[in-house]
């Protein structure tokens, strides 16, 4: 993990649930962050970071969308992409 994340709300946000979901703290978390990448990031840590994605945005993830969503940029689009109160 080499930079850390913009004070960009949606980033912010992100930041903050994934430091939750996966109980690492905010400064280890950046924009490069994917699954597997730290030991907590693993597939439980990954359904852990889909919950906490679907109670902190108020939005549903299938099944297959959960397969995609494994970094913090992907998350990112994803929500900059599909849901629009995301980004406040």
């Amino acid at each position: 993990m080499s930079q850390n994340v913009p004070s960009h709300p949606l980033n912010a946000r992100i930041r903050e649930t994934l430091s939750m979901a996966l109980q690492v703290p905010a400064d280890e978390i950046d924009e490069d962050l994917a699954f597997g990448d730290i030991p907590q990031w693993d597939s439980m840590g990954h359904m852990e970071v889909m919950m906490r994605l679907e109670e902190f945005f108020g939005i549903e993830i299938n099944a297959d969308t959960i397969a995609t969503l494994t970094s913090f940029t992907a998350i990112r689009q994803y929500l900059e992409n599909n849901h629009s109160g995301a980004s406040t």
